[in-house]
């Protein structure tokens, strides 16, 4: 009971101060322990993500350092930070391509099973990308690429590796800049809910290779190795 309080606290205050904008990647089922830290390098690859009326699609390539802290045994706060680039291609034709500087991101996971080796932990997750500006002739153009997500994922320990599988909410806005015009575009309406799978795999006691794939809403793949400390 306690735990649900907790969370339902979370996301008061996550739509209360957030301006929900929502395929950032999930992390999967294994969290830190209490006060434990776990660290990691990812590369978060947007293949497809639809966007509204003509507006086309959005690619992405992210590469990310992983900081993941257990708050307690069931509750992670999750961080990223590194740099990712955007490319938009309109409906109308053209590819916009802005090349990769700062983004970061964060999130947290709250396990609400876990026996033996099963596991459900719903998360939240947000990332920001902040590409470099381009100039298009003599006129200035910024892209931010602004990406939320819910998840509810479930996994069961097989043969030493944890698969994962799960459902999302998530939205994802590029934010377009023409000098000084600012513009959010967003996806298409009727891609908001997806699919999750992925897979844990054990490289030693302590580290261990995450892959992660996401359908429906979004087309992206990402893979980190990490570290528990």
């Amino acid at each position: 009971m306690r735990r649900v309080a907790f969370a339902v606290l979370i996301l008061l205050a996550l739509f209360g101060f957030i301006n929900p904008s929502f395929a950032a990647p999930a992390y999967g089922t294994r969290l830190p322990q209490k006060f434990h830290l776990s660290i990691g390098g990812q590369t978060h690859v947007v293949l497809e993500r639809k966007m509204d009326r003509d507006y086309g699609e959005i690619n992405s390539l992210q590469h990310f350092l992983l900081l993941s802290f257990g708050i307690t045994d069931w509750l992670s706060l999750d961080l990223k930070g590194g740099a990712g680039d955007i490319e938009q291609r309109p409906a109308a034709g053209g590819e916009v391509k802005y090349p990769a500087f700062m983004g970061g991101g964060y999130g947290f996971r709250l396990r609400l099973y876990d026996d033996a080796k099963t596991k459900a932990v719903f998360g939240f997750q947000h990332i920001s990308v902040h590409p470099y500006s381009i100039f298009i002739g003599n006129t200035k153009n910024k892209g931010v690429l602004d990406d939320w997500q819910f998840s509810l994922l479930a996994s069961h320990e097989w043969m030493g590796v944890t698969p994962y599988f799960g459902t999302k909410w998530s939205r994802m806005d590029y934010i377009h800049w023409v000098e000084d015009s600012r513009k959010r575009k967003k996806p298409d309406p009727g891609s908001s809910v997806g699919v999750i799978a992925g897979l844990d795999i054990p490289v030693t006691s302590r580290a261990w290779v995450n892959v992660e794939g996401q359908f429906v809403d979004v087309q992206a793949v990402a893979v980190s190795l990490n570290y528990a400390f």
